[in-house]
């Protein structure tokens, strides 16, 4: 790369926790958040936020008369954002760009405003505006009163890293020399839940399966993919910085021609070519570990594993994932998956996966990669290192 990309703070609210020590706890445990759900008229599997993230939602939606109508998915990403900027000390007088994505965007707001038309005929007055897809950077860029420029996509389960490539782009060209990327999705809602399960991709397992995702477990003869909710952001500065947490090493993206529209090839074509570019003139070598996409299907787990053994040939790095334990959340989960990186950076220790056999840690973990693909084929690499 050219300059160094800094990021110097990561938030999140998420089934985890809602700040790096209690996230970092959660992955501790080797216990899923995964369980049952009441969901509109059904029960089903679901990785939710804990009963003191929801309050901290609520709190805020009474906080102020205009986040009243506000979807939850902005409302996730108004105190993740919140909570990084704090953290990284960029005040008011700070301008910096948003971009802050979503899969589904305002998915619950959707549902609610399209059963009152179909009920009455007559949409509400703020249907529109509080269901537009770039109703979440806007909202966050409001709330931190920041004047930079806002940008809000949907690139489905890889929205978050593309925030993160387009943070890399406008700090490398000098539009901006800093910039807040993540995503944001609030999917527990039962036409989405619908959606997932008539693609025959979502759980059907037990209640007293302790591990209802069964990520990287290549035994599974059924997908097991399950839904969570979450925001999750990280501050990108342009050059060295002694505020930073870690560098962003290489990046690297791409895109497979597709059979179907939500079919990945056998071998992951788009894996490998993002992790190549990503790796770049680096020795694969240098990888010490690698976060997996793998959304618990079994074509998607298995080819991803496959682009990996391709790339890396008889130098794997450890594998790991967190989909196991929170479930897949879309536009966010890239992001979540940064945190985790982040977080394994800074203690210096490897998450193990329940389906693997356990992968001794050999060496100081300095180098991490990090995948993450959505329907359509639209892969994305990103490594993180340690030191500048």
């Amino acid at each position: 790369m050219n300059s160094k990309i800094a990021i110097t703070s990561f938030a999140s609210v998420s089934p985890l926790g809602n700040n790096s020590v209690s996230v970092w706890e959660a992955y501790q445990s080797e216990q899923s958040l995964i369980k049952p759900n009441q969901i509109g008229t059904s029960t089903v599997f679901a990785s939710s936020l804990s009963e003191e993230n929801k309050q901290k939602v609520a709190d805020l939606r009474l906080s102020d008369s205009k986040y009243k109508f506000l979807d939850d998915s902005v409302l996730f990403a108004i105190l993740a954002s919140r909570q990084a900027v704090e953290i990284t000390g960029w005040d008011k007088e700070a301008v910096f760009g948003i971009n802050i994505g979503s899969s589904r965007g305002a998915t619950q707001l959707f549902e609610k405003h399209h059963a009152e038309f179909l009920s009455t005929g007559k949409a509400q007055t703020l249907a529109s505006p509080t269901t537009t897809l770039g109703n979440i950077s806007s909202w966050v860029a409001q709330d931190l009163q920041n004047n930079g420029p806002e940008i809000s996509h949907s690139i489905t389960c890889s929205t978050a890293l593309h925030a993160l490539l387009n943070g890399i782009a406008w700090l490398r060209s000098g539009m901006a020399d800093k910039f807040l990327v993540g995503g944001s999705e609030a999917p527990l809602t039962p036409f989405t839940i619908a959606q997932m399960q008539a693609m025959k991709i979502y759980i059907t397992a037990e209640s007293a399966d302790p591990y209802p995702c069964k990520t990287f477990n290549f035994d599974k003869t059924r997908n097991s993919m399950v839904l969570g909710e979450a925001a999750a952001v990280i501050c990108l500065e342009s050059g060295e910085s002694d505020k930073a947490v870690a560098y962003v090493e290489g990046f690297g993206y791409a895109t497979e021609n597709l059979t179907h529209s939500i079919s990945i090839s056998a071998e992951a074509t788009c894996f490998q070519k993002s992790m190549k570019m990503a790796l770049g003139k680096m020795n694969p070598e240098e990888i010490d570990v690698i976060i997996t996409h793998s959304p618990g299907t079994i074509q998607g787990d298995l080819s991803e594993m496959k682009a990996i053994e391709i790339v890396f040939a008889n130098h794997l790095p450890l594998l790991t994932n967190n989909k196991w334990k929170i479930g897949h959340t879309f536009g966010a989960s890239g992001m979540l998956s940064v945190e985790m990186a982040l977080l394994m950076l800074e203690h210096n220790q490897f998450i193990q996966v329940p389906f693997l056999k356990p992968q001794p840690q050999r060496r100081a973990l300095k180098k991490i990669m990090v995948n993450a693909v959505g329907f359509g084929g639209n892969a994305v690499s990103i490594v993180l290192s340690k030191n500048a």
